[in-house]
């Protein structure tokens, strides 16, 4: 496929896929090569993380729409061949996140992805695509579920800079774009929209209690953490590629200079 056309996302918006697809199945074997190769390229290319997940879901029975998938995530590569994560020296050492889910995005089980990612400074420096565990009720469960994931994750980092000598004594300030979800992290009475939560999803409001964490609410469109989540059009895909700093030079350097501006 080194003279294939390229295409403009990873994957179309709108594409659902099942393990109950019919179809001719494909070869296994080769299937779960492309997969390990492509979650590879995940490490430093965060706009494939959420096709990768997608199609890892699969690598048991792969079917022809998993792998007409799979194609265009090779086409979206051939295309961003140059591109990467750029970073940029800056004297701002904060630590801020973006957090988003969607709702029961699963059609075999109907569980829901959630995804964060994180920056220091400007630069992007964590990420993560991956289905939830559990079924959630509603919307504000979900996003509630993967923002305390996030906190959890964000715990994590602050610790990690605190070895490097980074020590982080400020609130970590983590962006989502669901204010039930906000409100549920602030309110520490259980009620009966919120006590049947597995008690491990509530650790987030002792983080907003300390002062750790503080969540705050984001338009939808600024939520950089969406295409972790679900598959998007072209234009809101492009805008928050340029905006987690991922491009070609040419692209991408002239806008974070912008940015530090």
């Amino acid at each position: 496929m080194d003279k294939c056309k390229a295409a403009e996302t990873p994957i179309a918006a709108g594409t659902r896929l099942s393990k109950q697809d019919t179809g001719p199945a494909v070869d296994s074997t080769l299937y779960k090569q492309m997969v390990v190769s492509l979650m590879y390229l995940t490490a430093t290319r965060p706009d494939l993380m959420y096709a990768v997940s997608l199609i890892s879901r699969f690598m048991e029975s792969p079917k022809d729409s998993h792998w007409k998938v799979r194609k265009r995530i090779l086409r979206y590569v051939a295309g961003t061949a140059g591109y990467g994560l750029w970073y940029t020296r800056t004297s701002d050492c904060t630590l801020t996140g973006y957090t988003d889910s969607d709702f029961a995005g699963c059609i075999d089980d109907r569980k829901s992805t959630a995804g964060y990612a994180f920056h220091f400074g400007s630069n992007l420096i964590s990420w993560a695509s991956k289905k939830q565990p559990i079924v959630s009720l509603s919307s504000a469960e979900a996003e509630y579920v993967a923002a305390t994931t996030a906190a959890c994750h964000a715990v994590w980092l602050r610790r990690l800079l605190k070895d490097m000598g980074h020590a982080v004594k400020y609130t970590t300030t983590i962006f989502c774009d669901n204010s039930s979800a906000i409100a549920l992290s602030k309110n520490h009475v259980f009620h009966k929209k919120s006590k049947h939560i597995d008690t491990r999803y509530h650790f987030i409001r002792e983080l907003v209690k300390e002062g750790e964490i503080s969540l705050l609410f984001c338009g939808s469109k600024e939520q950089l953490a969406d295409m972790f989540t679900k598959p998007l059009g072209k234009l809101a895909f492009e805008y928050q590629r340029q905006h987690l700093g991922i491009g070609s030079a040419d692209d991408v350097i002239p806008f974070v200079i912008k940015r530090e501006c």
